[in-house]
């Protein structure tokens, strides 16, 4: 599948070996695949150790031969029937939070400059897969995430649609009201399936439902086997936060209420397990910021959160977790929406996701306010504009997924905070429109934010 972080592939490999390149990103989200497709592809030759099955003898070589390299690739290329070329040859450290020895190893390979070094990883940030160890600054990081609206369009052959929505949305103009509803439909398809690779693939091959749904829930039973395995000590309250996620995103509100666990659960209990799915990428945490300005983070209040699932076809899985259900009839009826259901949460589910893979870090405002009703307002998500000015650098988006719809709080917002403001976005199913500054985006143009 083509993806967009071979470009940063590639540039890294003009660096000329002065860093190793970490990918990050959840369980089955593709790291391996690209890695190995870069190294077919842009050298000369490549081993690929993957930690999940590597045999002793490897190991035993990051604990004995560090201090002699030479030793160390003569018995690599051996024991993998490679030639090594300087500077032409790519070694690969597959799934390497599970032997954090070889991570640390990174600083001396990288001062070595013989050969380039491509780590891939999930969990990287989990305590028990860095104790011990020095992390190299010899790394650069980036982060893989599962396929956005064009990589899956990509897979499917289509490469046309999103100059279209650019041109529109550059131009401000609608599409043609045929061209909207076709490229709606396939949205729904996109919603529906995700953006995990095993599942588009399946679905590319195959189009059927049923099958797509079956590798959905692998992936989340390995979410859960990870969890158990590697969220020690706190593995309960992962997977209760993990088990509540599809009821908590249904209300209307979407922050998550800690009382649904437990009434007297306290978030500073529960503070760690929030993090480890986050750092797992399994989830997307939506911080409550206080004031709406450039300081995000200094104005978190980190006990008010949404929890959003990374990947939004996972979450449907996730949602519509009964056995007995036919899942062909199930995903047609939500694809040409004749099933009654809160499809809301999945529509902001899926904006979280795409403002997360463009870069965003995720924040909503709410001014909870009972006392004055005036200040009542909550909006979905808050980002920066990209060239930052003296005033006028925040947009707001408030997600909607009806088509009869107020926008109380995105209205008070205006009026209360337009000095901060730059522009006013409502993701919808309709057609691009603007009206009283207001811009009305259809969802498929989120990934344009």
């Amino acid at each position: 599948m083509k993806r967009k972080i071979y470009d940063e592939l590639l540039k890294w490999k003009e660096r000329n070996g002065d860093c190793a390149l970490l990918i990050e990103g959840a369980r089955r989200v593709g790291k391996s695949y690209i890695a190995e497709e870069f190294a077919k592809n842009e050298y000369k030759s490549y081993i690929l150790i993957d930690f999940n099955k590597v045999n002793k003898k490897i190991l035993d070589l990051f604990d004995n031969y560090l201090d002699d390299l030479d030793t160390f690739f003569l018995f690599l290329a051996q024991y993998y029937n490679k030639i090594l070329y300087e500077r032409n040859t790519l070694i690969i450290f597959d799934e390497i939070q599970l032997y954090p020895r070889a991570r640390s190893a990174i600083k001396y390979l990288v001062e070595d400059g013989r050969y380039d070094y491509l780590e891939t990883g999930s969990l990287m940030s989990i305590k028990m897969n860095v104790e011990n160890i020095l992390i190299p600054s010899e790394e650069h990081k980036i982060t893989m995430y599962p396929l956005d609206f064009e990589e899956f369009l990509w897979a499917l052959g289509d490469e046309t649609t999103i100059p279209l929505i650019r041109h529109c949305f550059n131009k401000l103009i609608p599409l043609e009201e045929a061209n909207h509803r076709k490229i709606m439909t396939i949205f729904r398809k996109y919603l529906l399936i995700g953006g995990m690779p095993q599942a588009v693939n399946e679905f590319v091959k195959s189009s059927n439902f049923n099958k797509v749904d079956d590798i959905k829930r692998d992936i989340l039973n390995l979410y859960r086997n990870d969890i158990v395995k590697f969220a020690r000590g706190y593995e309960i309250k992962v997977i209760n936060i993990f088990d509540e996620i599809p009821s908590q995103l249904q209300k209307h509100e979407r922050k998550f209420k800690l009382s649904s666990l437990n009434k007297n659960a306290r978030f500073r209990n529960y503070e760690d397990a929030f993090l480890w799915l986050n750092d797992a990428m399994i989830v997307n945490i939506c911080y409550n910021t206080c004031e709406p300005n450039l300081g995000f983070k200094m104005n978190t209040k980190r006990t008010a959160l949404k929890c959003y699932m990374g990947d939004t076809g996972l979450l449907l899985s996730h949602t519509f977790d009964i056995n007995t259900i036919n899942k062909e009839e199930l995903y047609t009826k939500i694809l040409f929406d004749k099933l009654e259901f809160n499809n809301g949460m999945f529509l902001e589910n899926m904006v979280s996701q795409m403002l997360t893979a463009n870069g965003h870090k995720l924040y909503f405002y709410s001014n909870p306010s009972n006392i004055d009703t005036s200040k009542k307002m909550e909006i979905d998500f808050l980002i920066p504009k990209s060239k930052i000015t003296t005033r006028h650098n925040i947009d707001i988006i408030e997600v909607k997924s009806g088509k009869n719809y107020t926008l109380t709080s995105l209205n008070k917002y205006i009026n209360k905070y337009n000095n901060e403001l730059h522009q006013a976005y409502v993701i919808h199913t309709s057609n691009l429109n603007v009206r009283n500054n207001i811009i009305y985006l259809p969802v498929y143009m989120t990934i344009l934010l």
